[in-house]
């Protein structure tokens, strides 16, 4: 049985170091998600929008980190931000 070289061992222990953070990121950022859309639901605007700042500011930070796509950030931004003004529009 080959043993592994040493610098690909490290490189696996980097990997999985970045897997877990990238891991992290991507589920603060879709728990975000969910509390905006539950007080957008609710019709709480106030809250709404505060929710949404917080989250564009963690999609923004994971996409300049290369977590998420640049599109797809800018994406999902654009449906929420729609979310919100479509709400404020019914009250």
């Amino acid at each position: 049985m080959a043993k592994n070289c040493t610098s690909a061992e490290k490189r696996h222990r980097q990997s999985e170091e970045r897997r877990f953070r990238n891991k992290a990121a991507k589920s603060t950022v879709r728990t975000s998600v969910k509390k905006f859309i539950v007080l957008a639901q609710k019709k709480d605007c106030d809250g709404a929008q505060e929710a949404l700042r917080d989250m564009t500011k963690l999609i923004d930070t994971a996409a300049r980190k290369g977590i998420i796509k640049k599109n797809a950030a800018a994406r999902k931004k654009s449906r929420m931000q729609r979310l919100l003004n479509r709400v404020k529009a019914a009250l």
